[in-house]
């Protein structure tokens, strides 16, 4: 009975979402691993809202032939997928234009990392589901907490696998909801040996890869801190912002063509900004030594790469030309109000070298004079 109400509360909860505003609203379940139970959490979603009278449409589900999803999936109206031919093969898509043309007040989408066959309108399915959300569509979705931009070297430590397919955090910070879905370690090995998330033959070896209790607990870890981050800043933002006004933060995470500490750079200020809610920057100075002409073109593409990544994490990318980088840091600490200075850690020689500058001294008093923190990241 008790298991009844809650599945009610929840839908009361998805459903006082919807009379809000006319964007759509978003709720994202979030996993430690496959086989936790996302996609089958949605489709009891799916089936208590059809049971509410609410116009529900299942874009896109992965069952991964799990019997108990399957199940779950009899009964609810599907939209068929865009059948793709890619490298001699017919492949399934979300279908998009299907969903907009028959403007559902829910939808339902699996795989929100999914990287769509090339030729799609978008790169990636968020970016679908942003289109969907800009229409006044609804969506209910699920990802692992291991394709999580800003997050991802936290991952790589852990497991010792590079996700290649990855959300940014911003999707996380655009949802009206974010849920953890969670297992104990035991309970998901246990899941995993009775074939309720692979095929048996694949059973031995995820055991000894990716499914061993140590990795799981670091990953649970992860899923649990990300949920309970994201629910702080909600309260933040919407409850304890309202009753004590504070500063409004603006971060300027400073780069270099130096591709990897640019990268670790992106990523920690992406999660600082996401953890105060607030409004971010990349500057990217380009002096004669760094003209387009004297890098390499490895170097270039990295570059262009990290602006990407930047501004898909939800960073304003800034580029100027200046022979002086303290100068041009200031400038941009003024222009944009900046209260937080993120930076890497130079080599020691370097760092002796710009502390005997009398720029990176005025930059130090500039930044002291205006309350702004300077963060250098390892």
């Amino acid at each position: 009975m008790a298991d009844v109400d809650d599945k009610e509360k929840r839908v009361q909860q998805f459903l006082e979402l919807n009379r809000k505003t006319t964007r759509g609203k978003l709720k994202i379940y979030v996993g430690m691993s496959a086989g936790v139970g996302k996609t089958y959490r949605m489709l009891q979603d799916a089936h208590n809202l059809l049971g509410n009278g609410v116009n529900l449409k299942v874009g896109y589900i992965e069952t991964h032939n799990r019997k108990e999803t399957e199940a779950l999936v009899e009964g609810l109206p599907l939209i068929p997928r865009r059948k793709v031919f890619y490298k001699g093969k017919e492949l399934d898509e979300l279908d998009v234009q299907a969903v907009l043309l028959l403007h559902p007040d829910v939808v339902i989408i699996d795989e929100l990392a999914h990287t769509n066959i090339p030729g799609s309108k978008n790169e990636k399915r968020w970016q679908d589901v942003i289109d969907i959300l800009d229409a006044g569509i609804d969506v209910i979705t699920a990802i692992n907490i291991q394709h999580i931009e800003s997050i991802n070297e936290d991952v790589k430590q852990i497991t010792g696998v590079e996700v290649a397919e990855r959300i940014p955090d911003k999707l996380l910070q655009l949802a009206d909801e974010v849920v953890n879905i969670d297992l104990t370690a035991n309970e998901l090995i246990t899941r995993l040996k009775e074939g309720k998330i692979y095929d048996h033959s694949k059973v031995q070896q995820a055991l000894q890869n990716f499914f061993k209790p140590e990795k799981i607990l670091q990953l649970r870890e992860l899923a649990l801190k990300e949920v309970a981050g994201q629910v702080e800043r909600k309260v933040d933002h919407e409850i304890t912002a309202k009753e004590k006004p504070w500063r409004h933060e603006h971060f300027l995470a400073c780069i270099s063509s130096n591709h990897e500490m640019a990268q670790n750079i992106i990523r920690k200020t992406a999660r600082l900004a996401s953890y105060y809610n607030s409004k971010w920057y990349v500057l990217y100075v380009q002096t004669s030594k760094e003209a387009m002409d004297k890098i390499p073109l490895a170097d270039q593409r990295h570059l262009i790469n990290n602006f990407k990544n930047a501004t898909e994490l939800g960073a304003e990318v800034l580029q100027i030309k200046q022979e002086n980088i303290a100068k041009a840091i200031i400038e941009m600490v003024n222009e944009k109000k900046i209260t937080t200075v993120c930076i890497g850690k130079p080599h020691l020689n370097l760092f002796q070298i710009i502390l005997r500058t009398s720029i990176f001294n005025q930059l130090l008093k500039t930044l002291s004079s205006n309350d702004v923190d300077l963060i250098i990241l390892s």
